[in-house]
């Protein structure tokens, strides 16, 4: 697992099951800034919780999705039997004390539409670039990492939007997702994948050099393997190689991703290739 289908191929698995929940419950909040709401998500977490959704959006993107202006916006979910529910529910309530409730009807908004992304093909029909970049980072790095890799994508001619939400908080750090937009000045596909590629440089350069992560569930892919010796170090990814030439000597699993040498062409890079 994590190899991305260069190294093996799964032919089985067996699933982990657990009881329906008897019980849930959802509160929304306001922050003053994404950095704030944060904070908020790391004390939470490192008091032994696991809530089922823990969302913070930053204020863009949240008045983005449901005008709510220049706050920062936390989602919290969770569910299970009545006993954790309760537990979970006072603790987030005692590390948000200090900041505003919000309408609990945004949860039920954000699980609506969760999946809805007829709003992004809106504007890739009219020719605009859609793309989103997540990855991981500690709580220590995340105040800085958060708006130097929002501001590298926001810099790239032709971007429009960039903003980011929270998406899974750890003990040790948390998941971080930039979505960004953009127009290019010329016209073609050539214009496009030029400021796709300068985006995602701009982005996963910052990011990397502010203590991020190259990934963190959507995989290296393509797109980011040109990234993996700067993310992982020579020795890493030579170790790497050594296991794929071992296991895969004729380079036919998934050939090209994670940055594996390959004989069957050009590894793209560009617009389209991040899977």
């Amino acid at each position: 697992m994590g190899s991305e289908g260069t190294l093996g191929i799964i032919t089985g698995a067996r699933l982990r099951a657990r009881a329906v929940a008897t019980a849930n419950h959802s509160s929304a909040w306001a922050f003053p800034s994404f950095e704030a709401g944060a904070d908020a998500c790391r004390r939470i977490v490192q008091r032994g919780l696991a809530p089922a959704a823990l969302r913070l959006y930053d204020a863009a993107e949240a008045d983005r999705n449901w005008g709510t202006g220049d706050i920062a916006v936390l989602l919290a979910f969770d569910e299970g039997d009545q006993a954790t529910v309760d537990a979970t529910t006072t603790i987030t309530a005692e590390e948000c004390s200090n900041t505003a409730p919000l309408d609990t009807e945004l949860v039920d908004k954000w699980f609506g539409h969760r999946n809805d992304v007829s709003a992004l093909e809106a504007l890739i029909s009219r020719g605009y670039m859609v793309d989103t970049m997540e990855l991981t980072v500690s709580w220590t790095d995340l105040p800085a990492l958060y708006p130097a890799v929002r501001d590298a994508i926001a810099a790239t001619p032709g971007i429009i939007s960039s903003t980011a939400h929270l998406s899974h908080s750890y003990s040790d750090g948390a998941c971080l997702y930039f979505t960004f937009a953009g127009k290019a000045a010329g016209e073609g596909p050539d214009a496009i994948e030029e400021m796709y590629v300068a985006a995602w440089n701009a982005g996963t350069s910052t990011a990397l050099n502010h203590g991020g992560s190259l990934s963190h569930h959507h995989g290296v892919g393509l797109n980011r393997a040109r990234f993996m010796s700067e993310a992982h170090g020579a020795g890493a990814t030579s170790v790497l190689h050594a296991m794929k030439q071992a296991l895969d000597p004729n380079g036919i699993l998934n050939p090209g991703k994670l940055g594996m040498p390959t004989a069957f062409g050009e590894v793209p890079q560009g617009f389209g290739s991040e899977q």
